[in-house]
């Protein structure tokens, strides 16, 4: 795994060991970040079920003025300070020793432009953290919200939180769904 662009470019990244995180692939990571080029630039980004890093470090490199990394795992928190370090992008990250519900209620920004969630498959976990951030101030209809789930999950409740699916990405064995208020 390595950051694809931006100023961290190539730079290789450590990955937790065992199969407790599963890292977004290069090509997946890439795509994403292509559909998301004009909103990075100076962005507050939040990176919830963060493993290495890779996602909010990947934002930071290509221009996010600071990224949250919220995590609670021992082996992933030691990867994503070890990648932040290597990176050199220390001083414009957050980490939170957390889980991600709890982890949110550490972040203290007027505004959040992206908050990227990539949880455990089909254990519904973006829905409970879903649920919090719709009572969040630092969300606003500006907002963007991306999560990366299996095929199956099912986002049909979105309405009754207040958001709307603006967007799904399917891959092979994934997909992104792009969330906003409204």
């Amino acid at each position: 795994m390595r950051v694809i662009a931006g100023t961290a470019r190539s730079l290789p990244l450590y990955t937790p060991e065992g199969q407790d995180t599963r890292p977004t692939t290069d090509r997946l990571k890439e795509t994403l970040f292509n559909m998301l080029q004009t909103y990075i630039p100076d962005c507050v980004f939040v990176d919830i079920f963060s493993g290495s890093g890779g996602i909010g470090i990947e934002a930071l490199s290509r221009g996010a003025r600071k990224a949250y990394f919220i995590e609670n795992a021992p082996k992933a928190l030691s990867c994503i300070q070890d990648n932040l370090a290597f990176t050199k992008f220390t001083e414009r990250a957050i980490v939170l020793k957390q889980d991600a519900c709890a982890g949110l209620t550490g972040i203290y920004e007027k505004e959040v432009d992206i908050i990227f969630m990539d949880p455990p498959y089909d254990q519904e976990h973006e829905r409970r953290v879903l649920e919090m951030l719709h009572g969040m101030k630092y969300v606003t209809e500006d907002t963007l919200i991306i999560v990366e789930a299996s095929l199956e999950t099912d986002f049909s409740y979105l309405p009754q939180l207040g958001f709307t699916m603006v967007r799904e990405k399917k891959y092979k064995t994934n997909k992104h769904v792009f969330i906003q208020k409204g």
